[in-house]
Protein backbone atom coordinates (compact mmCIF):
# COMPACT_ATOMS: atom_id res chain seq x y z
CA UNK A 1 0.00 0.00 0.00
CA UNK A 2 1.12 3.38 -1.17
CA UNK A 3 0.37 7.10 0.24
CA UNK A 4 -0.43 8.88 -2.87
CA UNK A 5 -1.29 12.59 -3.17
CA UNK A 6 -3.87 13.70 -5.58
CA UNK A 7 -3.96 17.56 -6.58
CA UNK A 8 -6.31 18.67 -8.93
CA UNK A 9 -9.30 21.65 -8.36
CA UNK A 10 -11.78 19.27 -10.41
CA UNK A 11 -13.85 17.61 -7.47
CA UNK A 12 -15.14 14.87 -9.76
CA UNK A 13 -11.20 14.21 -10.98
CA UNK A 14 -10.12 13.91 -7.20
CA UNK A 15 -12.96 11.72 -6.58
CA UNK A 16 -12.83 9.37 -9.36
CA UNK A 17 -9.09 9.16 -8.68
CA UNK A 18 -9.47 8.35 -4.97
CA UNK A 19 -12.10 5.81 -5.26
CA UNK A 20 -9.75 3.66 -8.07
CA UNK A 21 -6.57 4.09 -5.78
CA UNK A 22 -7.93 3.21 -2.61
CA UNK A 23 -9.88 0.05 -4.39
CA UNK A 24 -6.26 -0.96 -5.23
CA UNK A 25 -5.30 -0.40 -1.65
CA UNK A 26 -3.74 3.15 -1.74
CA UNK A 27 -4.40 5.57 0.78
CA UNK A 28 -4.99 8.77 -0.74
CA UNK A 29 -4.48 12.76 0.33
CA UNK A 30 -6.53 15.41 -1.79
CA UNK A 31 -5.89 19.07 -2.27
CA UNK A 32 -7.44 21.37 -5.06
CA UNK A 33 -5.39 24.09 -4.91
CA UNK A 34 -1.20 24.39 -5.59
CA UNK A 35 -0.62 25.65 -1.72
CA UNK A 36 -2.39 23.15 -0.47
CA UNK A 37 -0.70 20.63 -2.13
CA UNK A 38 2.74 21.57 -1.13
CA UNK A 39 1.69 21.75 2.17
CA UNK A 40 -0.01 18.41 2.71
CA UNK A 41 3.55 17.15 0.67
CA UNK A 42 5.63 18.84 3.54
CA UNK A 43 3.51 17.07 5.88
CA UNK A 44 2.31 13.54 4.83
CA UNK A 45 5.28 13.06 3.07
CA UNK A 46 3.40 10.82 0.16
CA UNK A 47 5.19 8.01 -1.92
CA UNK A 48 3.56 9.04 -4.76
CA UNK A 49 2.37 12.66 -6.48
CA UNK A 50 -0.48 13.16 -8.95
CA UNK A 51 0.02 16.70 -9.61
CA UNK A 52 -2.65 19.00 -12.38
CA UNK A 53 -1.03 21.63 -14.05
CA UNK A 54 -3.51 24.40 -13.85
CA UNK A 55 -4.46 25.00 -10.14
CA UNK A 56 -5.54 28.00 -8.60
CA UNK A 57 -3.01 29.75 -6.03
CA UNK A 58 -0.12 28.01 -6.96
CA UNK A 59 0.28 26.15 -10.48
CA UNK A 60 1.24 22.45 -10.41
CA UNK A 61 4.83 23.55 -12.40
CA UNK A 62 6.31 25.84 -9.39
CA UNK A 63 4.72 23.01 -7.06
CA UNK A 64 6.78 20.64 -8.81
CA UNK A 65 9.95 22.88 -8.75
CA UNK A 66 9.07 23.35 -4.85
CA UNK A 67 8.79 19.44 -4.23
CA UNK A 68 12.18 18.81 -6.42
CA UNK A 69 14.22 21.04 -4.18
CA UNK A 70 13.59 18.65 -1.47
CA UNK A 71 12.45 15.21 -2.52
CA UNK A 72 12.60 13.23 -5.28
CA UNK A 73 9.28 11.43 -4.77
CA UNK A 74 7.66 10.24 -7.91
CA UNK A 75 5.51 13.45 -9.43
CA UNK A 76 3.15 12.70 -12.47
CA UNK A 77 1.72 15.67 -14.19
CA UNK A 78 -1.73 16.01 -14.89
CA UNK A 79 -2.74 18.21 -17.77
CA UNK A 80 -5.82 19.26 -19.38
CA UNK A 81 -4.11 20.32 -22.59
CA UNK A 82 -1.78 17.56 -25.08
CA UNK A 83 0.68 20.22 -25.92
CA UNK A 84 4.16 19.51 -26.37
CA UNK A 85 5.49 22.58 -24.66
CA UNK A 86 3.77 21.66 -21.54
CA UNK A 87 4.38 18.27 -21.28
CA UNK A 88 8.59 18.82 -21.77
CA UNK A 89 8.18 21.74 -19.41
CA UNK A 90 6.72 19.55 -16.98
CA UNK A 91 9.56 17.06 -17.58
CA UNK A 92 12.57 19.40 -17.63
CA UNK A 93 11.44 20.66 -14.14
CA UNK A 94 11.64 17.35 -12.81
CA UNK A 95 7.94 15.68 -12.95
CA UNK A 96 8.70 11.76 -13.58
CA UNK A 97 6.10 10.98 -16.36
CA UNK A 98 3.17 13.12 -17.61
CA UNK A 99 -0.36 11.96 -18.84
CA UNK A 100 -2.94 14.32 -20.78
CA UNK A 101 -6.58 14.73 -19.91
CA UNK A 102 -9.15 12.86 -20.71
CA UNK A 103 -7.54 10.25 -19.56
CA UNK A 104 -9.09 6.77 -18.00
CA UNK A 105 -8.49 6.41 -14.11
CA UNK A 106 -7.06 2.70 -15.15
CA UNK A 107 -4.23 4.21 -16.91
CA UNK A 108 -3.72 6.27 -14.03
CA UNK A 109 -3.53 3.58 -11.81
CA UNK A 110 -0.72 1.79 -13.94
CA UNK A 111 1.44 4.48 -13.96
CA UNK A 112 1.15 4.53 -10.43
CA UNK A 113 1.68 0.96 -10.26
CA UNK A 114 4.65 1.25 -12.58
CA UNK A 115 6.60 4.01 -10.32
CA UNK A 116 6.09 2.17 -7.20
CA UNK A 117 7.56 -0.79 -8.48
CA UNK A 118 10.79 1.32 -9.55
CA UNK A 119 10.92 2.24 -5.93
CA UNK A 120 10.11 -1.18 -4.50
CA UNK A 121 13.36 -2.01 -2.24
CA UNK A 122 15.85 -4.27 -3.05
CA UNK A 123 15.87 -8.25 -1.58
CA UNK A 124 17.55 -8.32 1.11
CA UNK A 125 19.52 -11.30 0.29
CA UNK A 126 20.41 -9.61 -2.57
CA UNK A 127 23.98 -7.70 -3.26
CA UNK A 128 23.49 -3.98 -3.46
CA UNK A 129 22.95 -2.81 -6.81
CA UNK A 130 26.06 -0.36 -6.70
CA UNK A 131 28.44 0.71 -9.76
CA UNK A 132 31.23 2.62 -9.91
CA UNK A 133 33.14 3.81 -13.30
CA UNK A 134 36.11 6.33 -13.25
CA UNK A 135 35.08 9.28 -10.80
CA UNK A 136 31.14 7.90 -11.01
CA UNK A 137 29.28 6.32 -8.35
CA UNK A 138 25.95 4.81 -8.50
CA UNK A 139 23.81 3.30 -6.13
CA UNK A 140 20.70 2.16 -7.31
CA UNK A 141 18.89 0.94 -4.05
CA UNK A 142 19.14 4.44 -1.79
CA UNK A 143 19.26 6.44 -4.69
CA UNK A 144 22.78 8.23 -4.05
CA UNK A 145 24.97 9.72 -6.94
CA UNK A 146 27.88 11.03 -7.02
CA UNK A 147 31.29 12.46 -9.28
CA UNK A 148 34.27 12.89 -7.15
CA UNK A 149 32.23 11.50 -3.99
CA UNK A 150 30.22 14.92 -4.51
CA UNK A 151 26.61 14.03 -4.85
CA UNK A 152 24.30 15.40 -7.27
CA UNK A 153 20.48 15.07 -6.55
CA UNK A 154 18.69 13.07 -9.54
CA UNK A 155 15.46 12.06 -9.48
CA UNK A 156 14.96 8.43 -9.39
CA UNK A 157 14.40 8.44 -12.61
CA UNK A 158 17.19 10.08 -13.56
CA UNK A 159 19.31 7.95 -11.56
CA UNK A 160 17.43 4.60 -13.46
CA UNK A 161 18.72 6.26 -16.43
CA UNK A 162 22.21 7.08 -15.98
CA UNK A 163 22.41 3.12 -14.05
CA UNK A 164 20.89 1.72 -17.05
CA UNK A 165 23.06 3.79 -19.49
CA UNK A 166 26.20 3.52 -17.35
CA UNK A 167 26.18 -0.17 -16.70
CA UNK A 168 25.54 -0.73 -20.31
CA UNK A 169 28.64 1.15 -21.04
CA UNK A 170 29.65 1.60 -24.51
CA UNK A 171 26.09 -0.25 -25.64
CA UNK A 172 23.67 1.92 -27.83
CA UNK A 173 20.42 1.92 -26.57
CA UNK A 174 17.62 2.81 -29.14
CA UNK A 175 14.80 5.74 -27.69
CA UNK A 176 12.78 2.84 -27.69
CA UNK A 177 14.72 0.26 -25.81
CA UNK A 178 14.78 2.65 -22.84
CA UNK A 179 10.74 3.69 -22.67
CA UNK A 180 10.54 0.37 -22.22
CA UNK A 181 13.02 -0.58 -19.97
CA UNK A 182 12.21 2.13 -17.73
CA UNK A 183 9.02 3.51 -18.03
CA UNK A 184 7.39 -0.36 -18.91
CA UNK A 185 5.30 -1.65 -21.52
CA UNK A 186 2.47 0.00 -19.78
CA UNK A 187 3.86 3.40 -20.72
CA UNK A 188 1.58 5.74 -23.01
CA UNK A 189 3.95 8.51 -24.00
CA UNK A 190 6.52 9.05 -26.93
CA UNK A 191 10.10 8.74 -27.58
CA UNK A 192 10.72 12.89 -26.55
CA UNK A 193 10.17 11.69 -23.21
CA UNK A 194 13.28 10.29 -22.61
CA UNK A 195 14.93 13.05 -24.78
CA UNK A 196 13.64 15.76 -22.25
CA UNK A 197 15.49 13.21 -19.09
CA UNK A 198 18.52 13.13 -21.22
CA UNK A 199 18.63 16.59 -21.49
CA UNK A 200 17.78 17.18 -17.75
CA UNK A 201 20.54 14.45 -16.77
CA UNK A 202 23.06 16.03 -18.79
CA UNK A 203 22.70 19.16 -17.51
CA UNK A 204 23.30 17.87 -13.81
CA UNK A 205 26.63 15.76 -14.83
CA UNK A 206 28.29 18.33 -16.28
CA UNK A 207 28.13 20.66 -13.26
CA UNK A 208 31.32 18.64 -12.43
CA UNK A 209 34.06 17.26 -14.38
CA UNK A 210 33.73 13.60 -16.17
CA UNK A 211 36.86 13.66 -18.25
CA UNK A 212 36.73 9.75 -18.64
CA UNK A 213 33.12 9.19 -19.51
CA UNK A 214 29.83 11.13 -21.20
CA UNK A 215 26.53 10.44 -22.37
CA UNK A 216 26.79 10.20 -26.29
CA UNK A 217 24.03 10.75 -29.04
CA UNK A 218 23.91 8.61 -31.70
CA UNK A 219 22.21 10.54 -34.08
CA UNK A 220 18.61 8.86 -35.62
CA UNK A 221 19.63 5.51 -32.63
CA UNK A 222 19.43 6.88 -29.60
CA UNK A 223 22.39 7.66 -26.55
CA UNK A 224 25.36 5.80 -25.09
CA UNK A 225 27.77 5.51 -21.90
CA UNK A 226 30.89 6.66 -24.00
CA UNK A 227 34.33 5.39 -22.75
CA UNK A 228 36.80 7.91 -23.31
CA UNK A 229 40.19 7.25 -24.59
CA UNK A 230 43.14 9.61 -23.73
CA UNK A 231 45.98 9.28 -25.74
CA UNK A 232 49.09 8.56 -23.82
Amino acid sequence: MAKLLIADDHQQITTVLKDYAQQEGHKTILAADGLTALELFENEKPDVVLLDVMMPKMDGFEVCRKIRQISTTPVIMITARGEDFEKIMGLDIGADDYIVKPFSPAEVMARVRAVLRRLAPADENSEARIYHYSNLTIDLDRFIVSINDQKIALTKKETELLWTLATGRNRVFSRDNLLNLLWGYDYYGDSRTVDSHIKRLRAKLDALPHPDWDIKTIWGVGYQFEEKKHEA
